[in-house]
């Protein structure tokens, strides 16, 4: 179980890395004007990595199934972000 904390940690840790350079860009393309991410990848992004974020927590916080659920929310989080953001 400390295993799937650990990886589940490293994915939303990526996510928040992730959000960040999208807002990055957005602010950047913004100023310098060149399209970016757009508002609605954004609204996903920082949605998804809140819930992320709160999943890991919460697993962290918790044993046995509970820290499961929490890490399953991780995942899924990012593989929902992956499949419908960036998966063209």
């Amino acid at each position: 179980m400390r295993l799937l904390r650990a990886l589940s940690g490293i994915v939303a840790g990526g996510l928040v890395v992730l959000t960040a350079v999208l807002v990055g860009a957005e602010f950047m393309g913004g100023r310098r004007g060149f399209p970016g991410p757009g508002t609605g990848m954004l609204a996903w992004h920082i949605g998804l990595t809140v819930a992320a974020v709160v999943g890991q927590v919460f697993s962290d916080r918790r044993r046995g199934f509970a820290a499961f659920s929490g890490s399953l929310v991780v995942f899924v989080a990012a593989g929902y972000l992956l499949v419908t953001q960036w998966w063209n």
